[in-house]
């Protein structure tokens, strides 16, 4: 079977693009004193403890600063809150706050609100997204003095520098009302309605402070409308919401600053290890060799990702790139189908080896990534029917394990933990635990107890060493085909300056921008 590998799935919205940037304005149309971001999600809490989406989460560490903060170019974690970090024992961590964090409302960061909003995410009736997370780390978390908090941890563990990112809130009236909760981050919620977030700078930050003294994060679902805003002067900053593949038609205009850096987000297709076919390796290696992710980055991406070759990006610090790697090889695939039983019918004729069913989201620009996908697979004989869904029933399914195939991107990869958040067996989804993030359903004994002792060895060198055999074993057996990663692009209106990229997108750099008069 050999359909054609490359439908123009985007010419409609190139030709809108085309026309808003035919309309350029001269000037911009948005305040001096405010910086508008366009985003595609709503959000929709500033309390980390509510926070569910990668959009929630954005505007929680932008108003609730934990105590560290990864955002930094490795993904080493600096202090933010905390002033020192201290082991007692093995299991026990004693964090010191700064003595000048505040709140916005101008009350100090206590160990009592350390203590008080971990325990309330602790507690067993806790519905918070991060319940799970953090309960698989930490028994307590306990104020020994007024800036003092005290960690008892499950087992002594590696990362916990980035375990305490998480966003503190006052707990000074008690414990506050879900979405209700002041944080010490540099920025304060004035109002979030669906549509806006709109922010001001918290005056008792203890770092820099904001340069500008209003952001308003409009959330626009269409992309081109995204674009629209942004080429017509409406908005003055989008990342990563605007099509790579259509980045190359704004970047010469001449009032659109295009900025791109790594990220450490992974695109990747997963393959349900429980599925009849896919239970071989040798068929998931087939279907990895079969994609030509280069020509995929050229045509679809605008070459704005590096292929992957594992969970971790090249500049992370735990990366290790010397493991199996299954470059695109047809000759190699058929082979591969061969061997496992799975023969081509008739040579060239239009009978496939085996059908897939491909699950995707109802997103366009993954729709039609989902189809070059499977017209590669065509030409090994595999034939795919995507199926298209809105993003929540999508998602359900591959939770529940009801898909064959799917693609979807990674969380934040900010520790190479995250192997065994998504590999470990026992964080595989069930009943009892639907959100474990093994929705591949891979199953290694040697990847359990490698992932184990990586994140309760504290030697750094050590951690790297384990996790090169982590990353060498799961790239191995290729229990899902890492794509690529894909960059951060930021869109921007020229007047703005100061913006700052992190390699996972955070909202961070909003603080150092300005605009020019």
């Amino acid at each position: 079977m050999h359909p054609p590998r490359y439908a123009n799935t985007a010419l409609p919205l190139a030709v809108l693009a085309a026309t808003a940037i035919g309309c350029e304005p001269r000037t911009r149309r948005t305040p001096d004193d405010t910086i508008v971001v366009v985003i595609q999600s709503p959000m929709t809490t500033a309390d980390p403890r509510a926070a569910v989406t990668n959009y929630d989460s954005k505007l929680t560490r932008i108003v609730a600063s934990g105590l560290t903060a990864v955002d930094t170019p490795d993904m080493i974690p600096r202090l933010e809150l905390a002033s020192n970090i201290v082991a007692v024992d093995d299991r026990t961590m004693d964090v010191t706050l700064r003595d000048d964090a505040r709140f916005s409302d101008g009350s100090p960061v206590t160990a009592a609100d350390v203590a008080g909003t971990y325990m309330n995410v602790l507690a067993p009736e806790s519905t918070s997204a991060s319940h799970k997370t953090l309960s698989d780390r930490f028994s307590s978390v306990e104020a020994i003095g007024p800036r003092v908090a005290r960690f008892h941890l499950k087992a002594p563990l590696a990362t916990f520098p980035s375990d305490i990112e998480f966003g503190i809130v006052s707990f000074h009236g008690g414990a506050p009302k879900a979405g209700h909760a002041i944080g010490a981050g540099p920025y304060q919620l004035r109002e979030l309605t669906s549509s806006a977030a709109f922010l001001e700078p918290n005056p008792y930050y203890f770092g820099a402070k904001p340069k500008l003294p209003n952001v308003e994060i409009k959330f626009v679902q269409d992309a081109a409308a995204r674009l629209l805003m942004l080429v017509g002067g409406s908005a003055d900053l989008i990342e990563n919401g605007v099509r790579l593949d259509l980045v190359a038609a704004v970047r010469d205009r001449p009032r659109v600053h295009v900025e791109t850096s790594p990220s450490v987000l992974l695109t990747y297709l997963m393959m349900n290890n429980d599925d009849k076919l896919l239970a071989d390796r040798r068929v998931r290696r087939a279907l990895a060799l079969a994609l030509d992710r280069p020509a995929i980055i050229t045509a679809k991406l605008g070459g704005l990702a590096v292929p992957a070759t594992g969970l971790l990006p090249p500049s992370h610090w735990a990366y290790w790139g010397d493991v199996p790697r299954w470059d695109h090889d047809l000759a190699a695939a058929k082979r591969l189908l061969d061997e496992a039983g799975y023969p081509d019918p008739d040579g060239d004729g239009p009978r496939p080896r085996f059908h897939l069913v491909y699950k995707t989201s109802a997103d366009a620009f993954r729709v039609a990534i989902a189809r070059v996908i499977a017209a590669q697979l065509a030409e090994v004989g595999i034939a795919v029917e995507v199926r298209s869904f809105e993003f929540a029933t999508f998602f359900a399914d591959v939770k529940k394990g009801a898909y064959q195939i799917a693609t979807m991107q990674t969380t934040d990869i900010t520790e190479p933990d995250f192997y065994f958040m998504y590999f470990h067996s026992s964080w595989i989804p069930t009943p009892a635990n639907p959100d474990g993030f093994n929705r591949w359903r891979y199953r290694n004994t040697e990847v359990d107890r490698l992932t184990t002792e990586g994140r309760e060895e504290l030697d750094r060198e050590k951690r790297i060493q384990i996790y090169a055999e982590v990353q060498r074993l799961v790239a191995e057996d290729v229990p899902v085909v890492p794509l690529w990663h894909e960059d951060n692009v930021v869109l921007s209106n020229i007047d703005i300056q100061g913006y700052t990229i992190t390699p996972n997108a955070r909202l961070i750099g909003l603080r150092d921008v300005t605009k020019r008069p």
